[in-house]
C-alpha cells in the first residue's frame, strides 16, 4: 500500500486537497460527465457513475454540479467531447507511474505529459509498459483517531470490503471497484468519516527510494503531473523514508 499512501499522505501534508478545490471539481467533473455518457445517467444501473459520484460527494462537491455533470454526460446540456487515455512510463529512480487523462486534445496531452516526464529524468513509455505492476482498488480512508479498529474491520466486510489495511495515521478499506460505491455509502450510513475517497491503483510492489535528490524529482514529477488540467489520476509505486521525506518538506 506504500506507493498509494505516501503520495497520498504527501498531498494531504502540502495541502493540496484545499489549495485546488477548484481543480479537484473539474477532475470529479469530468469522470462523472465520462461515466454518464458510457453507462447512462442512472447510478443504480451504471456502478462507474456511483463510484464517481460516492468521489465527488467524498469532496463535498455540491448537488447542482454533481447533476449539472450528469446531464453534460447523458447530452441533456452540451458539454465538451472528452476521451479517456492513460499513459505510463518511468520516473527518477526507476519508478513505475500511470498517468490518467481525460482530455479534448489528445496530441497537446500526450505532449504535456512526455514533457513532464522528461523535465523529471524520467521517460513515457509504450501502453502495458508499468500498468501490470498495479492493481484497480477502491481505496477508503479513515483516520486512526474517529473510529474503533475491530468495528471497522466488522463494518467493512459486512459491507462487502475485501480488507482492511492499517498505516501508521489511518485505515485503509479496500474493495473491488464495482463494489467501491456500495461499501462507501454503508460506511458513510454508519458514521464512519473518511479521509479519502476513491478508485485507485495500487501498487503490488514498491521502489525504495533513499536518496533526496531522487525523491524531490519523483516528488516534482508528480505534482507537475497532477497539476495538468487533462490528469485526472497519477499513481506510481514508490516510497520514500520519512526521514528523507521531512528534508524536502
Amino acid at each position: 500500500m506504500a506507493g498509494h499512501s505516501k503520495w497520498a499522505n504527501i498531498k494531504r501534508r502540502k495541502g493540496a486537497q484545499d489549495a485546488k478545490r477548484g481543480k479537484i471539481f473539474t477532475k470529479l467533473t469530468k469522470e462523472i460527465i465520462v461515466a454518464a455518457k458510457m453507462g447512462g445517467g442512472d447510478p443504480s444501473a451504471n456502478p462507474r457513475l456511483r463510484a464517481a459520484i460516492a468521489a465527488a460527494k467524498a469532496e463535498n462537491m455540491p448537488k447542482d454540479k454533481i447533476e449539472r455533470a450528469i446531464r453534460k454526460g447523458t447530452g441533456e446540456e452540451e458539454g465538451a467531447a472528452y476521451e479517456e487515455v492513460t499513459y505510463e512510463g518511468y520516473g527518477p529512480g526507476g519508478v513505475a507511474v500511470l498517468v490518467e487523462c481525460m482530455t479534448d486534445n489528445r496530441n497537446r496531452t500526450v505532449a504535456d505529459v512526455r514533457h513532464a516526464f522528461s523535465k523529471a529524468g524520467g521517460n513515457l513509455g509504450e501502453s502495458g509498459c508499468v500498468a501490470w505492476m498495479f492493481d484497480k482498488k477502491g481505496v477508503l480512508v479513515v483516520a486512526k483517531e474517529t473510529v474503533d479498529e475491530d468495528r471497522l474491520m466488522e463494518l467493512a466486510l459486512e459491507a462487502g470490503a475485501e480488507d482492511v489495511a492499517t498505516e501508521e495515521e489511518e485505515f485503509q478499506v479496500l474493495t473491488a471497484p464495482e463494489d467501491f460505491a456500495e461499501v462507501q455509502e454503508a460506511l458513510a450510513a454508519a458514521g464512519v468519516a473518511f479521509v479519502e475517497a476513491k478508485v485507485s491503483m495500487i501498487p503490488k510492489n514498491v521502489v525504495e527510494v533513499t536518496d533526496e535528490k531522487t525523491a524531490r524529482q519523483i516528488i516534482g514529477l508528480l505534482e507537475r503531473l497532477e497539476d495538468h488540467d487533462d490528469v485526472q489520476n497519477v499513481h506510481a509505486n514508490f516510497d520514500i523514508a520519512d526521514e528523507i521525506m521531512e528534508q524536502i518538506s
